[in-house]
Protein backbone atom coordinates (compact mmCIF):
# COMPACT_ATOMS: atom_id res chain seq x y z
CA UNK A 1 0.00 0.00 0.00
CA UNK A 2 3.25 2.11 1.18
CA UNK A 3 4.84 2.02 -2.19
CA UNK A 4 1.57 2.72 -4.47
CA UNK A 5 0.51 5.17 -2.07
CA UNK A 6 3.75 6.97 -2.71
CA UNK A 7 3.99 6.54 -6.71
CA UNK A 8 0.25 7.87 -6.76
CA UNK A 9 1.28 10.85 -4.56
CA UNK A 10 3.93 11.88 -7.39
CA UNK A 11 1.64 11.32 -9.72
CA UNK A 12 -0.92 13.89 -8.42
CA UNK A 13 1.93 15.80 -7.83
CA UNK A 14 2.92 15.44 -11.31
CA UNK A 15 -0.60 17.08 -12.44
CA UNK A 16 0.39 20.97 -10.54
CA UNK A 17 2.57 22.44 -13.25
CA UNK A 18 6.22 23.57 -13.66
CA UNK A 19 6.93 24.24 -9.59
CA UNK A 20 10.02 26.00 -8.37
CA UNK A 21 12.71 23.35 -7.58
CA UNK A 22 11.22 21.38 -4.18
CA UNK A 23 14.38 21.84 -1.77
CA UNK A 24 15.96 25.28 -2.07
CA UNK A 25 16.44 27.04 0.89
CA UNK A 26 14.26 29.26 3.39
CA UNK A 27 14.02 31.97 4.55
CA UNK A 28 12.22 34.04 7.38
CA UNK A 29 11.93 37.42 8.63
CA UNK A 30 9.80 37.96 11.47
CA UNK A 31 8.76 41.82 11.13
CA UNK A 32 6.81 42.48 14.13
CA UNK A 33 5.89 40.41 17.57
CA UNK A 34 2.51 41.24 19.42
CA UNK A 35 0.69 39.60 22.55
CA UNK A 36 -3.15 39.23 22.23
CA UNK A 37 -5.51 37.53 24.17
CA UNK A 38 -3.41 34.70 25.65
CA UNK A 39 -1.42 34.32 22.79
CA UNK A 40 1.81 35.69 20.89
CA UNK A 41 1.44 36.98 17.27
CA UNK A 42 4.73 36.85 14.84
CA UNK A 43 4.36 38.17 11.92
CA UNK A 44 6.56 37.04 9.57
CA UNK A 45 8.33 37.38 5.68
CA UNK A 46 9.04 34.38 4.33
CA UNK A 47 11.24 32.91 1.12
CA UNK A 48 9.12 29.97 -0.04
CA UNK A 49 9.29 30.20 -3.45
CA UNK A 50 12.16 32.78 -4.71
CA UNK A 51 9.35 34.42 -6.82
CA UNK A 52 7.54 36.83 -4.28
CA UNK A 53 7.49 37.38 -0.40
CA UNK A 54 5.36 34.93 1.64
CA UNK A 55 3.53 37.00 4.81
CA UNK A 56 2.73 34.77 7.15
CA UNK A 57 1.30 34.41 10.92
CA UNK A 58 2.58 32.24 13.61
CA UNK A 59 0.94 32.17 16.73
CA UNK A 60 1.42 30.21 20.05
CA UNK A 61 0.39 29.83 23.39
CA UNK A 62 2.01 32.62 25.73
CA UNK A 63 4.42 31.14 28.27
CA UNK A 64 4.57 28.30 26.52
CA UNK A 65 8.01 26.38 26.18
CA UNK A 66 8.66 23.27 24.34
CA UNK A 67 7.91 21.79 21.13
CA UNK A 68 4.19 22.51 20.54
CA UNK A 69 1.52 20.60 18.49
CA UNK A 70 0.75 22.89 15.61
CA UNK A 71 -1.81 23.43 12.84
CA UNK A 72 -0.86 24.35 9.42
CA UNK A 73 -4.49 26.90 8.84
CA UNK A 74 -5.56 27.29 5.49
CA UNK A 75 -7.48 30.48 4.76
CA UNK A 76 -10.60 30.92 2.72
CA UNK A 77 -11.75 32.52 -0.68
CA UNK A 78 -14.78 33.52 -0.10
CA UNK A 79 -14.41 36.37 -2.98
CA UNK A 80 -12.25 38.42 -0.46
CA UNK A 81 -8.90 39.00 -1.27
CA UNK A 82 -8.28 41.42 1.36
CA UNK A 83 -8.56 39.37 4.15
CA UNK A 84 -6.26 36.22 3.59
CA UNK A 85 -3.94 35.11 6.64
CA UNK A 86 -6.30 37.55 8.72
CA UNK A 87 -8.83 35.14 9.02
CA UNK A 88 -6.75 33.33 11.32
CA UNK A 89 -6.72 35.95 14.01
CA UNK A 90 -9.90 38.04 13.36
CA UNK A 91 -12.17 34.83 11.78
CA UNK A 92 -15.03 35.69 9.01
CA UNK A 93 -18.47 35.52 9.09
CA UNK A 94 -19.10 31.72 7.91
CA UNK A 95 -16.91 30.87 10.72
CA UNK A 96 -17.78 31.10 14.05
CA UNK A 97 -16.39 32.70 17.23
CA UNK A 98 -13.53 32.81 18.53
CA UNK A 99 -11.43 33.05 15.67
CA UNK A 100 -9.28 30.17 15.22
CA UNK A 101 -6.31 31.72 16.78
CA UNK A 102 -8.04 31.93 19.99
CA UNK A 103 -9.61 28.88 19.79
CA UNK A 104 -6.61 26.84 19.41
CA UNK A 105 -3.89 28.80 21.24
CA UNK A 106 -5.97 28.05 24.39
CA UNK A 107 -5.92 24.57 23.81
CA UNK A 108 -2.14 25.01 23.44
CA UNK A 109 -1.83 24.37 19.89
CA UNK A 110 0.76 26.88 17.84
CA UNK A 111 -0.59 27.65 14.40
CA UNK A 112 0.25 29.06 10.86
CA UNK A 113 -1.03 30.68 8.26
CA UNK A 114 0.41 31.78 5.43
CA UNK A 115 -1.22 34.38 2.79
CA UNK A 116 -1.88 32.12 -0.30
CA UNK A 117 -1.50 33.87 -4.26
CA UNK A 118 -3.66 36.73 -4.96
CA UNK A 119 -4.88 37.19 -0.90
CA UNK A 120 -4.23 39.50 2.06
CA UNK A 121 -0.42 41.19 1.44
CA UNK A 122 -0.10 39.38 -2.10
CA UNK A 123 -3.08 40.59 -3.60
CA UNK A 124 -3.08 43.45 -5.98
CA UNK A 125 -3.77 41.21 -9.21
CA UNK A 126 -6.80 39.26 -10.47
CA UNK A 127 -7.16 35.89 -10.19
CA UNK A 128 -7.87 35.34 -13.72
CA UNK A 129 -4.84 37.41 -14.34
CA UNK A 130 -2.35 35.52 -12.79
CA UNK A 131 -4.20 32.19 -13.92
CA UNK A 132 -3.68 33.36 -17.64
CA UNK A 133 -0.01 34.26 -16.86
CA UNK A 134 0.64 31.39 -15.10
CA UNK A 135 -0.84 28.72 -17.86
CA UNK A 136 1.59 30.53 -20.39
CA UNK A 137 4.22 29.60 -18.68
CA UNK A 138 3.35 26.13 -17.64
CA UNK A 139 2.04 26.60 -14.31
CA UNK A 140 -1.14 25.89 -12.69
CA UNK A 141 -2.50 28.11 -10.21
CA UNK A 142 -3.53 25.78 -7.54
CA UNK A 143 0.11 23.99 -7.90
CA UNK A 144 1.71 27.15 -6.82
CA UNK A 145 -0.68 27.61 -4.02
CA UNK A 146 0.13 23.66 -2.96
CA UNK A 147 3.48 24.11 -3.29
CA UNK A 148 3.92 27.34 -1.22
CA UNK A 149 1.86 24.92 1.90
CA UNK A 150 4.24 22.82 1.24
CA UNK A 151 7.40 24.91 1.74
CA UNK A 152 4.98 26.13 4.81
CA UNK A 153 5.28 22.70 6.26
CA UNK A 154 9.22 22.86 5.84
CA UNK A 155 9.24 26.17 7.44
CA UNK A 156 7.72 24.65 10.22
CA UNK A 157 10.20 21.69 10.63
CA UNK A 158 12.32 24.33 10.96
CA UNK A 159 11.08 25.97 14.28
CA UNK A 160 12.63 24.74 17.78
CA UNK A 161 9.19 25.49 19.52
CA UNK A 162 6.94 23.26 16.80
CA UNK A 163 6.77 19.19 17.54
CA UNK A 164 7.07 17.90 13.68
CA UNK A 165 5.58 14.93 14.76
CA UNK A 166 2.38 16.55 15.50
CA UNK A 167 1.55 19.01 12.54
CA UNK A 168 -2.14 19.15 11.69
CA UNK A 169 -4.12 20.67 9.03
CA UNK A 170 -7.57 23.15 8.97
CA UNK A 171 -9.36 24.55 7.15
CA UNK A 172 -12.52 26.35 5.41
CA UNK A 173 -13.98 26.19 2.06
CA UNK A 174 -10.58 26.86 0.00
CA UNK A 175 -8.77 26.69 3.13
CA UNK A 176 -10.83 22.97 2.88
CA UNK A 177 -9.80 22.01 -0.34
CA UNK A 178 -6.14 22.97 1.07
CA UNK A 179 -5.95 20.86 3.90
CA UNK A 180 -7.13 17.35 1.85
CA UNK A 181 -5.04 18.00 -1.07
CA UNK A 182 -1.88 19.05 1.63
CA UNK A 183 -2.45 15.93 2.97
CA UNK A 184 -2.48 13.65 0.25
CA UNK A 185 0.70 14.94 -0.55
CA UNK A 186 2.60 14.98 2.50
CA UNK A 187 2.86 12.25 5.07
CA UNK A 188 4.04 15.11 7.65
CA UNK A 189 0.44 16.35 8.09
CA UNK A 190 -0.23 13.52 11.04
CA UNK A 191 -4.47 15.01 11.63
CA UNK A 192 -6.61 16.81 8.46
CA UNK A 193 -9.80 18.51 9.18
CA UNK A 194 -11.99 20.07 6.35
CA UNK A 195 -14.50 21.62 6.48
CA UNK A 196 -17.62 22.37 3.68
CA UNK A 197 -15.08 21.78 0.75
CA UNK A 198 -14.57 17.77 0.41
CA UNK A 199 -16.38 18.31 -3.26
CA UNK A 200 -16.80 14.74 -5.60
CA UNK A 201 -15.88 16.52 -8.93
CA UNK A 202 -18.67 13.95 -10.61
CA UNK A 203 -21.03 15.51 -8.42
CA UNK A 204 -20.30 19.06 -9.47
CA UNK A 205 -20.01 17.93 -13.02
CA UNK A 206 -23.77 16.25 -12.27
CA UNK A 207 -25.30 19.19 -11.03
CA UNK A 208 -23.49 21.71 -13.28
CA UNK A 209 -21.58 23.40 -10.11
CA UNK A 210 -18.19 24.37 -11.79
CA UNK A 211 -19.02 28.36 -11.40
CA UNK A 212 -19.23 27.83 -7.56
CA UNK A 213 -15.27 27.72 -7.76
CA UNK A 214 -13.12 30.19 -8.46
CA UNK A 215 -10.56 29.35 -11.44
CA UNK A 216 -7.26 28.53 -9.24
CA UNK A 217 -9.48 25.11 -8.48
CA UNK A 218 -9.16 24.18 -11.60
CA UNK A 219 -5.93 21.78 -12.60
CA UNK A 220 -5.63 20.35 -16.13
CA UNK A 221 -6.28 16.63 -16.75
CA UNK A 222 -7.53 16.14 -13.26
CA UNK A 223 -9.81 14.23 -13.80
CA UNK A 224 -7.97 11.43 -16.54
CA UNK A 225 -6.09 10.23 -13.62
CA UNK A 226 -7.84 11.08 -9.99
CA UNK A 227 -11.70 11.50 -8.47
CA UNK A 228 -12.05 13.41 -5.25
CA UNK A 229 -11.64 9.80 -3.34
CA UNK A 230 -9.11 8.87 -5.22
CA UNK A 231 -7.31 11.78 -4.10
CA UNK A 232 -8.16 11.33 -0.22
CA UNK A 233 -7.07 7.89 0.10
CA UNK A 234 -3.97 8.96 -0.29
CA UNK A 235 -4.22 10.32 3.34
CA UNK A 236 -5.26 6.57 4.59
CA UNK A 237 -4.78 5.83 7.66
CA UNK A 238 -3.90 8.98 9.30
CA UNK A 239 -7.06 10.56 10.74
CA UNK A 240 -9.24 12.67 8.83
CA UNK A 241 -12.54 14.68 9.69
CA UNK A 242 -14.78 15.85 7.12
CA UNK A 243 -17.32 18.29 7.78
CA UNK A 244 -19.95 19.13 5.30
CA UNK A 245 -23.42 21.06 5.26
CA UNK A 246 -26.58 19.36 3.04
CA UNK A 247 -27.42 22.69 2.27
CA UNK A 248 -23.78 23.80 0.72
CA UNK A 249 -24.62 23.68 -3.29
CA UNK A 250 -20.17 23.50 -3.48
CA UNK A 251 -20.63 19.52 -1.68
CA UNK A 252 -23.72 17.88 -3.57
CA UNK A 253 -24.76 14.95 -0.77
CA UNK A 254 -24.72 12.94 -3.56
CA UNK A 255 -20.80 13.19 -3.95
CA UNK A 256 -20.19 13.18 -0.21
CA UNK A 257 -22.10 9.88 0.15
CA UNK A 258 -19.74 8.43 -2.94
CA UNK A 259 -16.64 9.95 -1.00
CA UNK A 260 -18.04 8.36 2.38
CA UNK A 261 -18.50 4.81 0.99
CA UNK A 262 -14.97 4.68 -1.11
CA UNK A 263 -12.90 6.01 2.23
CA UNK A 264 -14.49 3.67 4.76
CA UNK A 265 -13.58 0.96 2.46
CA UNK A 266 -10.42 2.35 2.18
CA UNK A 267 -9.63 3.28 6.13
CA UNK A 268 -11.53 -0.40 6.59
CA UNK A 269 -8.50 -2.22 4.69
CA UNK A 270 -5.91 -0.02 6.26
CA UNK A 271 -7.03 -1.82 9.90
CA UNK A 272 -8.16 2.12 11.06
CA UNK A 273 -11.71 2.42 10.27
CA UNK A 274 -12.09 5.34 13.15
CA UNK A 275 -9.83 7.46 11.42
CA UNK A 276 -12.10 8.71 9.09
CA UNK A 277 -15.28 10.72 9.88
CA UNK A 278 -17.37 12.66 7.99
CA UNK A 279 -20.20 14.11 9.48
CA UNK A 280 -22.66 16.28 8.22
CA UNK A 281 -25.27 19.21 8.86
CA UNK A 282 -28.51 20.82 7.89
CA UNK A 283 -26.68 23.79 7.15
CA UNK A 284 -25.05 25.51 4.48
CA UNK A 285 -21.58 26.71 3.88
CA UNK A 286 -20.80 27.47 7.36
CA UNK A 287 -18.81 26.25 10.48
CA UNK A 288 -21.98 25.64 13.25
CA UNK A 289 -21.72 25.76 16.70
CA UNK A 290 -21.56 21.60 16.59
CA UNK A 291 -18.54 21.75 14.21
CA UNK A 292 -16.21 24.18 15.62
CA UNK A 293 -16.71 21.39 18.84
CA UNK A 294 -16.08 18.22 16.86
CA UNK A 295 -12.99 20.29 15.49
CA UNK A 296 -11.46 21.04 18.44
CA UNK A 297 -12.67 17.42 19.86
CA UNK A 298 -10.79 15.58 16.65
CA UNK A 299 -7.61 17.73 16.91
CA UNK A 300 -7.57 16.55 21.00
CA UNK A 301 -8.10 13.32 20.20
CA UNK A 302 -5.74 12.45 17.86
CA UNK A 303 -3.12 14.97 19.84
Amino acid sequence: MVADQNARRQELYGLLGDLPERHRPIRAEQVAEERRRGFVVEKLVLDLNGLEPVPAYFVRPEGATGRLPVVLYNHAHGGDYVLGKDELLDGRSSLQRPPYADALTSQGYAALCIDTWLFGERRGRTEAEVFKQMLWQGQVLWGMMIYDSLRALDYLQTRDDVDPDRIATLGLSMGSTMAWWLAALDERVKVTIDLCCLTDYRALLDTRGLDGHGIYYYVPRLLRHFDTAGINALIAPRPHLSLAGDYDRLTPPAGLERIDAALRAVYAEAGAPEAWQLRRYPCGHLETAAMRAEVLAFLARWR
